[in-house]
């Protein structure tokens, strides 16, 4: 399906790499190379790219590992970046052509912090640098201006819930709690210290609604559509997008709400890192669900 871009409806949209080249003269943007290592950034990026690493926007608070900062925390960071109301963020990553650490979440987890500290408009650049550098467009060495703005956070609490609400709806008829993370994770042991899932959660891995040789360039429509189907997930369900610790569900929240527009979407941003964290919560091993 041809799309007009930039495409999805509310806070997060997504562009091409076509849209972004054609605009890059054209209009007021803030580009953000998040590529996972400051040295991918500085042997390539896209012009007028400044750098940003996702790094900043966690840490350890009361005892958790990978908590959001506070207001005031990031609020230099993104003046510092130059937000500013109603101007597009564009964010985008790559395998990164020095370290090649990068596994494309990089961008849909600064899109969904960027719209999470009160960031209105922010594109999501489809395919990330890999597809721009595909397509023959130019890269750069160089290091742009820079201007600070007095952008102002606001964090957007109804994007997300806390162990608490969850542990209490998460069961309900109506939500659907979804788990992004690898199957063979989902299934068994992994990092954490117990093995297994959340019990209840459906597991649809965030990969395989991308492509296969770019994990920042997402399927078609209809393969997407395909594979919601099969995994139950629908439109009418409040959806809670979880992982390990929040990182991969970004994929499936901004897809989810902003994307495909589906009405009641929320983000258990402390996913089985939390859950696990308290000894009395169960999980469950192998395929099913419960």
């Amino acid at each position: 399906m041809k799309k007009d871009y930039p495409y999805g409806s509310g806070t997060v949209k997504w562009i091409s790499a076509d849209w972004l080249h054609e605009s890059l003269k054209k209009q007021e943007m803030v580009i953000l190379d998040v590529q996972p290592n400051i040295h991918d950034y500085i042997e390539q990026h896209i012009p007028g790219a400044i750098y940003m690493n996702e790094g900043l926007l966690r840490t350890y608070i009361d005892g958790m590992p990978a908590r959001y900062v506070s207001p005031d925390t990031i609020q230099p960071v993104l003046r510092y970046a130059g937000l500013k109301p109603g101007v597009p963020a564009v964010v985008y990553t790559g395998t990164g052509a020095a370290k090649g650490w990068g596994d494309g979440l990089e961008q849909t987890m600064m899109a969904y912090s960027l719209a999470r500290f009160g960031h209105d408009c922010v594109y999501v650049l489809d395919g990330g640098l890999d597809k721009w550098k595909g397509e023959g467009k130019p890269l750069t060495k160089e290091f742009p201006k820079s201007s600070t703005s007095d952008f102002s956070v606001r964090v957007k609490s109804d994007f997300y819930i806390e162990y608490g609400e969850f542990k209490a709806v998460k069961d309900r008829k109506d939500v659907m709690v979804l788990d992004a993370r690898p199957t063979d994770v989902y299934e068994g042991q992994s990092f954490w210290i117990k093995p297994g899932h959340i019990p209840g959660a459906v597991n649809v891995p965030w990969a395989s609604l991308m492509t296969d040789a770019n994990k920042s360039l997402l399927k078609s429509d209809e393969e997407i559509s395909a594979i919601l189907k099969a995994n139950g997930v629908r439109p009418e369900n409040t959806i809670i997008c979880t992982c390990g610790t929040g990182r991969e569900a970004t994929n499936e929240f901004i897809l989810l709400k902003w994307y495909l527009n589906y009405p009641s979407v929320r983000i258990y941003e402390g996913s089985f890192t939390e859950w696990t964290a308290y000894p009395e919560n169960p999980t469950v091993t192998g395929k099913n669900p419960r």
